[in-house]
């Protein structure tokens, strides 16, 4: 039987209140904030499947990381601006929202400020996020959380209509994880807007990235238990990401130079179509391999591990602006000689790194393994990183190809 539990009004009556005070007056916490926090971390111990916990309308600090692993259960607020889960003052605990559960649904409510990540699944499955908004409201900044919204381990994940607003790694994340559809989502000032990494048959549409460093990423990296592949970018907005890096040195983001709309590096099967791609400043579209990321020689790589991005399919995007600026001292240069002072990048920017166990005798890819970009004028630029940049070409023609198209990705239980 489905328990719907309300939390007292005169707790959301009082921290309104408490919403126009300065961060300093709000610790250490007031008395209804604390009575508040209890009660939210009981409710969501002792959370039966089939309850709905209701976060009501008001600015809610919070100075504890949450957690809750009872499966059918949804966490409701009362809109992404009006239930605010604040964790600015958190002294505990390495995530706001920590969830290791199944049939899970989280909507209407902020997450802001949490000194690690915003809100991070665990190994669930049918999982709904919508109308979350995860931000740190100081702006971009090196000691925000890395992730705001982080599915890991998933499958079966909806994720719709949320905000995720300047993430030190990925605004909006799904990591390790099969049959994703991320829709409708709006990704600002993070260093990744969205980031698809290591994962399998996901869609991504209907998004706005725009601001961040780059705007959607499409990763597989090694060192993970499952690789990724089958991912479909379309009718997305991913314009003016050229937010300089504020990535964690180290971080595999951190190479991500400003600038970058779509960027794959080193996944396989990846459909970019229907999208309007414009003004990202190093290019609009970069694909690449590990050996790009500069942390080659840095690991050994497994022997399953494919550093290599394969059957790529560039289709029927609305290209415009970007390549004009390019991020680090080594692309201005091979901008400028390759373009003069005043040129631009083509739209899509590749490494140039290939497989040799699958090229034809000419150094092409295999005709199945090939980056085809059927997108009218466009052209790639190939930087030819594996030799050097002895052998740099622009608008090979080994990429005037097609490949058969994924299928979408197919939720019936949660769409």
């Amino acid at each position: 039987m489905q328990q719907t539990i309300l939390l007292p009004s005169v707790v959301a009556a009082s921290l309104l209140l408490l919403a126009a005070c300065d961060a300093e007056d709000v610790t250490p916490q007031s008395s209804a904030a604390s009575d508040f926090q209890k009660q939210l971390q009981t409710q969501l111990i002792s959370a039966k499947p089939g309850d709905v916990i209701t976060i009501p309308a008001g600015v809610h600090p919070i100075n504890r990381g949450l957690s809750l692993n009872v499966s059918g259960v949804t966490l409701r607020g009362e809109g992404m601006d009006k239930s605010v889960l604040s964790f600015r003052g958190q002294i505990q605990g390495a995530e706001g929202l920590l969830v290791n559960a199944s049939d899970f649904t989280i909507e209407d409510l902020a997450i802001e400020d949490t000194p690690g990540d915003g809100l991070k699944i665990n190994e669930g499955e049918n999982i709904v996020i919508r109308r979350v908004r995860t931000e740190w409201t100081n702006g971009p900044d090196e000691t925000n959380g890395a992730y705001g919204i982080y599915p890991v381990q998933t499958r079966n994940v909806l994720l719709e209509e949320c905000v995720a607003i300047a993430a030190s790694d990925a605004g909006i994340y799904v990591g390790q994880s099969e049959n994703v559809v991320v829709r409708n989502n709006r990704a600002e000032y993070n260093v990744a807007g969205i980031e698809i990494e290591n994962t399998s048959n996901a869609d991504v549409y209907g998004n706005t990235a725009t601001n961040n460093t780059g705007g959607i990423l499409v990763f597989n990296m090694p060192d993970l238990p499952v690789p990724g592949h089958s991912t479909r970018v379309f009718d997305n907005v991913v314009v003016g990401n050229n937010t300089d890096n504020f990535g964690a040195e180290g971080t595999p983001v951190a190479s991500v130079p400003a600038g970058s709309g779509i960027v794959i590096n080193s996944n396989d099967r990846v459909e970019i179509f229907d999208n309007e791609i414009a003004d990202n400043d190093t290019a609009n579209i970069i694909i690449s391999s590990y050996y790009a990321t500069g942390y080659q020689g840095t690991r050994e790589l497994a022997a399953d591990y494919d550093p290599y991005p394969e059957t790529i399919y560039v289709y029927g995007n609305k290209l415009s602006g970007g390549g004009s600026s390019p991020d680090g001292l080594d692309l201005k240069a091979l901008k400028v000689a390759k373009f003069g002072l005043t040129g631009s990048f083509p739209d899509v920017l590749w490494d140039g790194y290939v497989n040799p166990d699958k090229t034809t005798p000419d150094g092409a890819l295999r005709p199945e393994f090939a980056i085809c970009v059927d997108n009218g004028t466009a052209e790639v630029l190939n930087v030819d990183l594996g030799n050097g940049s002895k052998n740099i070409v622009v608008g090979d023609a080994q990429h005037q190809c097609q490949h058969e198209k994924l299928p979408a990705v197919v939720l019936p239980e949660l769409l």
